[in-house]
Parts: structure tokens; sequence; C-alpha cells
């Protein structure tokens, strides 16, 4: 059963707002706004509770938009003339969907990695500080993972938006 064309519309437009509100959010937050805070704000008791909140804010807005894009995306594929079935990767179309979906699957990974245990040990070691009770060189080495991990989402949701555009040419 195919979706209307009103269907598809609405379920693409969703899709591509989801994939701003994601990607733009972790653009603007891992490239200007956290370091631009960092820099502001160094050596203020105020940064760390301001980072947990940002933290917090964006996992609100930025989950639910994966959860958008999961759905808007499976929708899409199933719905695709291309598209032949589970694992059937018998044309070029389904390939480039293949290595997309890997790279999402990775993507969810380094994500659930830094949500689940990162981010909690770098709350938990935030409150120590802001109480003098913390280890400034363990919050600075949770700091450099969270760092890490995000630039390598960023580098993930850079693939994922190419494989997109490879997949929409063929």
């Amino acid at each position: 059963m195919h979706m209307t064309e009103a269907a598809r519309t609405l379920s693409l437009f969703v899709h591509i707002s989801a994939s701003v509100v994601w990607f733009g959010g972790l653009l603007m937050l891992a490239l200007l706004v956290v370091p631009e805070l960092r820099r502001g704000l160094a050596g203020q008791p105020a940064l760390n509770a301001l980072l947990r909140r940002l933290r917090r804010r964006f996992a609100l807005w930025g989950n639910l938009a994966l959860a958008l894009l999961l759905v808007t995306g499976l929708l899409q594929m199933t719905d695709d003339v291309n598209y032949t079935g589970l694992l059937q990767v018998g044309n070029r179309w389904s390939q480039a969907l293949l290595i997309k979906h890997i790279l999402i699957v990775v993507l969810a990974l380094v994500g659930a990695a830094l949500q689940l245990g990162v981010l909690p040990a770098l709350e938990r070691a935030s409150l120590l500080i802001e109480r003098d009770l913390g280890d400034a060189e363990a919050m600075a080495r949770l700091q450099m993972r969270e760092r890490r991990l995000t630039l390598l989402m960023v580098a993930l949701a850079v693939l994922i938006l190419a494989a997109s555009a490879w997949l929409g040419v063929l």
C-alpha cells in the first residue's frame, strides 16, 4: 500500500523539519554555543549549571526529532519504488540505503554511549564540582569524552546526510 501524495509530502516535511531540529541543534551546540560558553564563563560556577540545562533541553528536543526521523524515514523507505524488501540489496538504491542504515546504527550507539554513560557521569561530576567536592581532572576527562563523542556524532550525521543525498539521485 502506497502513501498518497499528501501523505508523502507531510512525511517528507516532518522528516526534513526533524532533521533541521536535530542536526541543526547539534551543530549549533557543538560548534558554537558550548565552546563560546566555555570561553566566556570559564571558571564561573554558573557554567556547569547552564551546560546541564542546555543538555537536558536539547535531549528532549533531539530525542523527539530522532523519533520522528525514524518513523518518517521508515514510512518513506517502504513507500519508495526502489524498496524491494528487508535486507534486499539488489540495486544501488538499496545498497546506499544499507550504508545509510549502518551509519544510523553507529550514530545511535554513539548517542546511547553519550546519553546513558558520559552525560550522567558529567552531571554528577558537575554537581560535585559546584559543591567543592569534585575532581577537576575527572571533570576535564569527561568533558573531553563528551566533546569527542559529540563531534563523532556530527561527522556521522554529515555522512548520513550525504547518503540521503545519494539516495535522492538514484
